[in-house]
């Protein structure tokens, strides 16, 4: 089985982990672990700022790259076969064309289980996949106190 890991590094990234491990042990499976980072400014139509602004996104992006490698690493000594993604991108799009790309079984994802209003507002990315994906979503409650 192929699956298709989405994380943000957020508290819940932790216990869709947790769910992974215990998943993909007991099924034959190839993982790919995606984050899906800001796009660069120049993509969302904004004017790339001062240097310091783009040391800023380049640090965080690097920070972002190494947090997934690690995490990709405890799949591993796991005895998971895992490969980390970081690709720039708007998130639910970004992740379904990933998952086409790389013809998997499954997404996994989290669901922070924020309010109504929070939704309204700000939307929700499993919320999105669920209505977008063609593909089958396993969605990790992960609600954060």
């Amino acid at each position: 089985m192929k699956l298709l890991v989405a994380i943000d590094f957020s508290p819940a990234t932790e216990k869709i982990m947790e769910s992974v491990k215990a998943l993909v042990c007991k099924l034959d499976s190839k993982v790919w672990l995606l984050h899906v980072a800001m796009p660069d400014p120049d993509f969302v139509g904004y004017e790339v700022g001062p240097d310091t602004e783009r040391e800023f996104v380049a640090k965080k992006f690097q920070e972002e790259h190494r947090k997934i490698h690690e995490l990709a690493d405890e799949l591993k000594k796991a005895g998971i076969d895992v490969t980390p993604l970081l690709v720039q991108g708007a998130t639910v799009e970004t992740i379904l064309e990933k998952a086409e790309e790389l013809n998997v079984d499954a997404i996994i994802t989290g669901s922070h289980g924020k309010g109504a209003v929070y939704r309204l507002l700000v939307g929700s990315v499993s919320e999105a996949l669920l209505h977008k994906s063609r593909i089958p979503l396993v969605i990790i409650p992960v609600k954060e106190d």
